[in-house]
């Protein structure tokens, strides 16, 4: 384990009350039943088995043993079982109406919170895999963390309320028999502690490993990889050998660990509460009671019945603070997700208008890690207002990485970008990212109705004729209006059994379709017509110039028979611009942007 994870095992008290009161007023600002009668209701069945096992069971054998009228005895049996029988009424309303009732309610806040989270997250967090797997582990634990926080709760009371009502019996009866119990109580809590401390240390290793495997589970059941798999069923064998060294390195972080953890287990669990219980405390009471005579034997009865119930008590603070530790480190993991402030800010907050944009660029550079290799280079760029603007260039020569530092979905390292007069950096983010309508190459259709997918935001009325517009312009229209419910039409079968799934080309239709809807200044589309027919490719590339005549318009393309459309050509190589003019120019030019011509064009020759 490294020093820096060493470190972070080592909590302080206060930051392990801290996360835990905060997940605790998360969970009482959703539903303050759900925490509060839980709580109560483990008070109450303490105080409860308090009354019958000690109280009542003791004063059933002092009645035997010095001869208590009968009726006196029925008459405090009869009140117990009455008393009881109400709380146990009790029991089954906070379990089976409250808990029930409440728990949706609490974990619909919470994960709608890291929802909310998650889509404000910078891109640059997911680049980061050392986040990227807290994420992961923030989202997926945080049911099991809201089930803990409520069991610390119920679990800390009920231990008090254990140890208030048995402790005074046993100061009352006899005050040396708590030494015992604390006795009991040292040895585990420090025994416990190192168990709970090491039982995270595991979790966290596996972590990774957990990750590789629930990879290859996704392989094999989601439909996303069905058709590769059965058209290439021995790739399976390359899943197999990752699914088996990442449980053999899960044995093997089991196995590293598995003796400190039998220890630890063995020293808290037996020594710490078995033998002090059934050997050392069980001679201290025959010895008062045969030899001293200074105990009855219904006392003694009572006394050794009880110690098991006072040993439990005390581990309130042996186990519950162990527990509330070990919560408190994954908790630290959701509360950071939920307080992550977003690098990407403006300290002017200019909103940006709708008109064309002009696009100014000045000694652009940006790497995704700050120690790896620049994917830009030094790049100077001119757009005027209401150009159409083609980025080609090989594989990873930069295009896509510039047009997400064009949205803002990264600051760049060094240099400008410009546009209506302004530093992109000057205006507020979401509001600039809306006024750009883009569409990249690895575009998603979500689970929701066509009109939902066209528009990217709930609905509200009067949208439908800019829908049909934008359908229309995409070439998608004819398609829609052929489903039985039109716009209203369910997309994919991952929420609806009568979805509909959409072939590749009508998927990207679609999404074009949200860039034509939202009527940007600047449009980008990275390869618009990678998935369509070449009519259907030039069906769009002419409504495209129709629906965007004064817009600036980005798009990429390795098509280049889509770029002839563009005003100017701007070629990438290796992070820099190799070259650039129109179509005509580039050719005459006899550079690399007319050789990728000359390649592309020989194919049809």
């Amino acid at each position: 384990m490294t020093p820096e994870r060493k470190k972070e095992n080592k909590q302080p008290f206060r930051q392990v009350l801290s996360n835990n009161l905060f997940l605790i007023g998360l969970c009482f600002s959703a539903s303050p039943a759900f925490v509060i009668f839980p709580v109560l209701d483990a008070v109450r069945n303490q105080v409860s088995i308090f009354f019958e096992h000690t109280v009542g069971i003791g004063y059933v054998l002092e009645a035997a043993e010095f001869h208590y009228p009968f009726r006196r005895v029925a008459a405090v049996i009869l009140l117990l079982f009455v008393c009881i029988s109400v709380g146990m009424v009790f029991t089954v309303w906070v379990g089976d109406y409250v808990r029930e009732k409440e728990a949706p309610k609490v974990r619909r806040k919470i994960k709608l919170m890291l929802y909310d989270k998650a889509k404000d997250l910078d891109l640059a967090c997911y680049d980061n895999p050392e986040y990227y797997n807290e994420m992961v582990l923030a989202i997926a634990e945080v049911d099991k963390q809201i089930d803990r926080c409520i069991e610390f709760l119920s679990n800390l009371f009920a231990g008090l309320a254990t140890f208030i009502t048995t402790g005074i019996y046993f100061v009352r009866k006899d005050g040396p028999s708590i030494l015992f119990a604390v006795g009991s109580f040292l040895l585990t809590f420090v025994f416990m502690q190192a168990y709970n401390k090491l039982s995270y240390r595991i979790r966290i290793a596996r972590n990774p490993q957990e990750r590789k495997r629930e990879y290859v589970k996704r392989v094999f059941y989601l439909p996303d990889y069905a058709k590769e798999m059965r058209l290439n069923p021995d790739v399976s064998d390359i899943l197999y050998r990752e699914f088996d060294a990442a449980n053999e390195e899960i044995i093997n972080i089991e196995k590293r660990n598995a003796k400190k953890h039998f220890l630890y287990s063995f020293v808290a669990n037996y020594i710490g509460n078995d033998f002090f219980c059934d050997v050392i405390y069980i001679a201290y009471l025959v010895l008062k009671a045969t030899v001293w005579g200074t105990l009855s034997f219904s006392g003694l009865a009572i006394l050794y019945h009880s110690f098991g119930r006072m040993k439990r008590s005390m581990r309130v603070f042996t186990d519950t603070y162990p527990f509330a530790c070990e919560s408190s480190l994954y908790i630290q993991k959701i509360r950071g997700f939920l307080e992550y402030e977003s690098g990407i800010t403006s300290e002017e907050n200019l909103t940006p208008d709708d008109r064309a944009k002009d696009v100014h660029v000045r000694e652009l550079s940006f790497s995704y890690r700050k120690t790896g290799e620049e994917l830009l280079k030094k790049i100077d760029l001119d757009i005027r207002p209401g150009e159409k603007i083609a980025l080609v260039g090989y594989n990873g020569a930069g295009k896509t990485t510039f047009v997400k530092l064009l949205m803002r979905l990264y600051d760049p390292d060094s240099g400008r970008i410009e546009m209506g007069g302004h530093d992109i950096r000057a205006y507020e983010p979401d509001s600039f990212r809306r006024s750009i309508g883009v569409v990249f190459q690895d575009f998603k259709i979500f689970a929701g109705t066509v009109a939902e997918n066209v528009v990217m935001e709930p609905l509200q009325g009067g949208e439908e004729e800019r829908i049909r517009e934008a359908l229309s312009d995409s070439g998608l229209l004819k398609r829609i209006d052929a489903m039985e419910r039109g716009l209203d039409s369910f997309l994919t079968t991952e929420i609806r059994d009568d979805g509909i799934n959409l072939s590749g080309g009508e998927a990207q239709k679609l999404a074009i379709a949200r860039v034509f809807y939202r009527n940007a200044g600047l449009m980008i589309l990275d390869e618009p017509s990678s998935a369509l027919d070449p009519i259907a490719e030039y069906q769009l590339n002419h409504a495209m110039l129709t629906a965007t005549r004064d817009k600036t318009v980005i798009f990429i393309s390795h098509r280049l028979s889509t770029t002839r459309i563009a005003d100017r050509i701007i070629m990438l190589e290796n992070g820099r611009v190799a070259e650039e003019g129109t179509h005509e120019e580039l050719l005459a030019l006899n550079g690399k942007y007319a050789r990728m011509w000359q390649v592309q064009a020989g194919a049809y020759q």
